[in-house]
């Protein structure tokens, strides 16, 4: 092998020896058909002889000829290829590939090299694009600024805003030494994790707590109130100690209310994982709450008219849980639209013959404004307090009708428009809800 072809030159170039002065010369002979052309125009208009133009046009061949003439030595022979230091191996990439997480490889300067499909999937990152093209967080750039400039590994936790706002924790490290000073050698592998769920998770149960307290604190403070009143000011006076033992027990129903809540919420969400399977009769299930709460019915003004078929509708299910989601949806529709007088319950075959079973509860009260819709499901959320509170809510019941009916794969829908009632619909094994404008779909699916 040849000097030249073990750096890099290439012998058949068209650079060295005759061969490759004619070659040149062909390559520019556009640019000599150009020049030719101009001298023939200055020759016809007078502005110059026909040997000054056949001299300069000599001239100029000699002149590419000669100073166009490439090395008989070079050091390095360009291409299209970036060196390789810039750029991943094959097995960093597989690595990245195999990862179950977004991967990013750097280089020191921060430039995307590679990212896996998941990097690509969750930021729109492009190899040869600067890092912070896309991600700007301060505490982000930072923690990769003390990476490449040679510091240990680091991991940093930033909010990524947008239409949703997602939580992630970015792990930088050197995936290779890398010298200090002017070397870019090596690179640097950003892993993230997505925190969005635990981050939520966390907010959920620190609420929870917050919420159940003070749900707790109030009925507590009474009876602790009326005690102490019982055994001073009132303790010999029998009226007193009559009203005051009254509301000391409506308190203590209202604590045992909200307690059996909370250990049927957890109960509920412990077999979250676990479909029920055994055969259960939404007719059945339906005629007999309604039966049961009849007498409450009765008690608010409410009449409580039912449109069920005369074959059973059979689902999937837990019996009890099932009698628990629409008892919590008859009893609100009672209590909360008492006012219209009347609530309406409807179940139908699946439509069409396909999907499930949908059942209807419908009030005819003052409705419930749109902006409380998307949370009424929320544990303790109440769209109208006082409401809640004099009808003696825990504030946990369509929470529980919710996780009863994700366990269910079945799917609610609340709907309302201001003065015309709420219809909630509850929708098994996909059929459709639909219904009219001002409307909330909650899918469990």
């Amino acid at each position: 092998m040849s000097d030249k072809e073990r750096i890099g030159g290439d012998p058949e170039a068209p650079g060295d020896g005759k061969n490759g002065v004619i070659a040149r010369l062909v390559e520019a002979r556009a640019f000599f058909l150009t020049m030719a052309a101009l001298l023939l125009l200055l020759v016809l208009i007078d502005q110059i002889s026909p040997i000054a133009a056949g001299v300069l046009l000599a001239a100029a061949i000699g002149f590419f000829a000669v100073f166009t003439r490439r090395p008989d030595v070079l050091p390095v022979r360009l291409t299209s290829r970036p060196p390789p230091s810039i750029w991943p191996e094959t097995g960093i990439k597989r690595m990245a590939d195999a990862l179950p997480d977004p991967c990013v490889i750097l280089d020191r300067r921060g430039v995307v090299r590679y990212a896996n499909s998941r990097a690509e999937a969750t930021f729109p990152l492009r190899p040869g694009d600067p890092l912070t093209f896309r991600l700007r967080n301060p505490d982000f750039v930072g923690a990769f600024d003390r990476v490449a400039a040679g510091g240990p590994a680091e991991k940093v936790q930033f909010l990524e805003r947008g239409p949703t706002e997602r939580w992630y924790e970015a792990w930088f490290s050197a995936l290779e030494p890398i010298a200090s000073g002017n070397d870019r050698s090596g690179f640097i592998v950003l892993i993230f994790s997505d925190l969005t769920e635990q981050r939520v998770s966390e907010k959920i149960r620190v609420d929870f707590v917050a919420n159940a307290s003070h749900e707790l604190r109030t009925p507590l403070a009474s009876l602790s109130g009326f005690i102490e009143t019982m055994q001073g000011p009132a303790r010999d006076d029998a009226v007193a100690r009559e009203r005051f033992l009254g509301i000391m027990h409506d308190q203590a129903t209202r604590m045992s209310r909200l307690i059996d809540d909370l250990l049927s919420l957890s109960r509920i969400e412990m077999k979250a994982h676990m479909r029920p399977e055994a055969p259960v009769d939404l007719t059945g299930v339906i005629r007999g709450v309604v039966d049961a709460l009849e007498p409450l019915a009765r008690d608010l003004g409410v009449t409580i008219e039912t449109e069920l078929p005369d074959i059973p509708l059979v689902v999937p299910g837990d019996r009890d849980e099932l009698v628990q989601v629409f008892q919590n949806l008859i009893e609100n529709g009672c209590k909360y639209g008492k006012s219209g007088k009347r609530v309406q319950v409807t179940a139908l075959p699946p439509p069409g013959g396909r999907g499930g079973p949908v059942v209807t509860v419908r009030d005819f009260g003052a409705g419930i404004p749109a902006e409380h819709l998307p949370r009424l499901t929320e544990r303790f959320y109440r769209a109208d307090i006082q409401a809640s509170h004099a009808q003696r809510g825990t504030g946990l019941g369509l929470a529980i009708v919710k996780h009863i009916l994700n366990r269910h794969r079945a799917r609610l829908g609340i709907e309302s428009r201001p003065g015309e009632g709420a219809t909630f619909t509850v929708a098994f094994s996909g059929s459709e809800i639909g219904g009219p404008k001002i409307s909330y779909d909650i899918s469990y699916i």
